[in-house]
């Protein structure tokens, strides 16, 4: 008479089996694991490459097409500075802080800017950029001491209680702003620029505002 009950050694068999078929199915899927992963990394690492610091981004603004808010502020040399008295003139703002490492980048190249505009500013009809720093969130004073120990040919404006900031809702810098010679806002700039790009975005306004095709590489 034969036993009903289930061979042990049958079934332990069967487990082996089983565990078997586990491993070689993980043997074939652990090659395509490790492929997504490295295909995850490299995407990574190709983000990061096309993340050029240099790379510029300008930015909406309700103020954009309109009047830029007054402004009456004191230059580092004590001079007094009221931005509705620069109508009539292309007026740069840029917003800077010592500790930004952006900004300190960016620095050389509007010392190239600054001098550009005001060798086109000396023409017989002077029509270069004015070009003003905005000391940003200065609590320790450390930005102002930058600029008096790196001394600019433009005025250096002091924003008191961030004042400045606040009107233009500068929240990180670096950042810049263009203002054309009737007041009005007319670009702002999100991330830190080199001389030809910051050269080139002026003269795109200036051709808007003239209704001429703008020249990239000159001054307006």
């Amino acid at each position: 008479m034969s036993d009903p009950t289930p061979s042990t050694t049958g079934a332990a068999a069967g487990d082996a089996g089983d565990a078997d078929a586990d491993r070689a199915s993980s043997r074939r899927v652990a090659p395509f694991i490790v492929l997504a992963v490295a295909v995850v990394i490299a995407g990574f690492f190709v983000i990061l490459a096309r993340s050029d610091g240099n790379a510029t981004e300008t930015a909406y603004s309700p103020l954009l097409g309109k009047p830029a808010p007054a402004v009456q502020a004191t230059t580092l040399d004590g001079a007094k500075f009221d931005l509705q008295y620069r109508k009539g003139s292309w007026v740069v703002l840029n917003f800077f802080n010592a500790t930004c490492g952006p900004c300190v980048k960016e620095h050389p190249e509007l010392v190239k800017f600054a001098a550009e505009q005001q060798d086109t500013a000396a023409d017989p009809v002077p029509v270069g950029a004015e070009l003003y720093s905005v000391v940003w969130n200065d609590l320790d004073g450390g930005t102002a001491d930058f600029f008096r120990t790196n001394p600019v040919s433009w005025p250096v404006v002091i924003d008191e209680n961030a004042d400045i900031a606040v009107k233009f809702g500068v929240a990180k810098v670096p950042e810049t702003w263009i203002i054309d010679p009737n007041g009005y806002v007319v670009l702002r700039v999100i991330s830190n620029l080199t001389d030809d790009e910051l050269t080139s975005y002026l003269n795109e306004q200036v051709a808007i505002y003239d209704g001429t095709p703008a020249t990239a590489g000159a001054n307006p």
